[in-house]
Formats: structure tokens, C-alpha cells, sequence
């Protein structure tokens, strides 16, 4: 009999904590995503060598690695040395994707995902990817949060109209993000030859990308909260 009621009381709180299925999807996607782009300033600072950075900002893709005028990816370092940020930028990177899509559903996963996206920002993973991470990190905050308010104030017809566009809205700001990457780095914007004019694709689309990743939000909590998220109720 003790064994039995010690394992209901053990098996109880797994039975109560609750996962927003849409909101873990679109937060591990923006750790992907920008896991990776760590990664590739990481790679462009191991190229430059073994030598001094001279200050805490850094260009991550030096002057004989860059592609165009534009290219030099701005960075926050605290190791004053390319080889050994980038090691660490690389480092960070994957550490976030693993914690991204393996981990995101555990208890303080937010803690931990803010976290590494601060260490990545101090070693070299890129200083525009700041306003990405506070929001992914703001979303994940929800992650086993009650959505109780959707189901009480928002009409379960306009709940269920909207609650279909979360996954595409996530594949194409998703899309967006990782093109301006490669505009980065590369670029290159489909028949856009002025490096000035892609420069300003390169403000652009991301905006468009935080944009449609912020809608992708709403519409997976509206998802969610038809599909047996997180409930006060359960």
C-alpha cells in the first residue's frame, strides 16, 4: 500500500505538467535557427586565425573571408582571440540546437535557453540575433503555461480559423531569417546587383521574419488552447 500511494503521488505531477505543443515548436525552431548562425560566425572567426581581436567588437567575417562590401557581421566577444571565440561561438551554437530540439519541453528550459543565447552573445555568436533570442525566450516563458484566456475571451471559431496558420506562418518567417543569413554572409539577393539595395533587403526581410514568427505565436496559442495546451483545469 505505501509503495502505491508513493508512486501515484510521484506519477501525479508528470500527469499535470502540460506542454503547448505549437509554442515548443516555434521556440525550438528559433534556437535552430539561430544555434546555427552562431555556428557560421563561429567558423568565420576560427578562419581568421590565431590573433588578437583588439577590442570586444568584432567583425566576424574578417576582410580576407568577405564576399561583399556588407559582409562583415558585426560581434560581442569577451575572449580576446578569433580562434578561441570562434571555438566557442561553434561551441554555444550546437549546445543551443541540442538544447532546442531535445530538451525545450523540461521544466526550466527557458532558464537554461536564455542562458546559452547570452553565452553565444559574449563569445562571438553575433549582436543582431539579441532581439530574436529575448523573444524567443519571452515565448518560451509559455511553454507550460495555462492558456485559459484563449479558451475564455477568444471565440472558439475565431480560435479555430486562425489556430491553422501558426505552422505556415513559421515556415515562411522561418524562411525569411535564414535567407537574410545568407544575404549576410554572401550577399546575394535575386536580381538585386547593388550591394547597397541588398544591404536593405537585409533589414527588411528580417523585420518581415519577427514579424511573421510573432503571428506564428499568437496563432500556435490559439492552436494550443484547442488541442489540450497547458489548462488550470486539467
Amino acid at each position: 500500500m505505501k509503495s502505491l500511494e508513493m508512486n501515484s503521488r510521484n506519477t501525479i505531477p508528470a500527469q499535470q505538467y502540460f506542454e503547448n505543443k505549437a509554442i515548443l515548436a516555434i521556440v525550438a525552431t528559433i534556437g535552430v535557427i539561430f544555434g546555427f548562425g552562431g555556428i557560421a560566425h563561429g567558423i568565420f572567426e576560427v578562419l581568421q586565425g590565431n590573433t588578437a581581436t583588439n577590442g570586444l567588437v568584432i567583425d566576424a567575417i574578417g576582410e580576407h573571408q568577405r564576399m561583399w562590401v556588407h559582409g562583415y557581421e558585426p560581434a560581442f566577444t569577451i575572449i580576446p582571440n578569433f580562434l578561441i571565440t570562434g571555438i566557442a561561438a561553434i561551441t554555444v551554437g550546437i549546445a543551443i540546437i541540442i538544447w532546442s530540439v531535445g530538451f525545450m519541453h523540461t521544466k526550466h528550459a527557458s532558464t537554461i535557453f536564455l542562458s546559452l543565447f547570452i553565452l553565444l552573445f559574449l563569445v562571438g555568436g553575433g549582436i543582431a540575433q539579441i532581439l530574436f533570442f529575448m523573444i524567443g525566450w519571452g515565448m518560451s516563458t509559455r511553454l507550460h503555461k495555462p492558456l485559459d484566456w484563449w479558451r475564455k475571451r477568444v471565440p472558439e471559431g475565431f480560435r479555430s480559423s486562425i489556430a491553422k496558420l501558426w505552422s505556415p506562418s513559421l515556415v515562411v518567417g522561418s524562411f525569411l531569417i535564414l535567407f537574410t543569413l545568407q544575404i549576410a554572409i554572401f550577399g546575394y539577393v535575386p536580381g538585386i546587383p547593388d550591394p547597397d539595395k541588398a544591404s536593405m533587403a537585409m533589414v527588411i526581410m528580417p523585420g518581415a521574419g519577427l514579424l511573421l514568427l510573432i503571428l506564428a505565436f499568437v496563432f500556435g496559442c490559439a492552436y494550443d488552447s484547442g488541442k489540450g495546451g497547458a489548462s488550470n483545469a486539467q
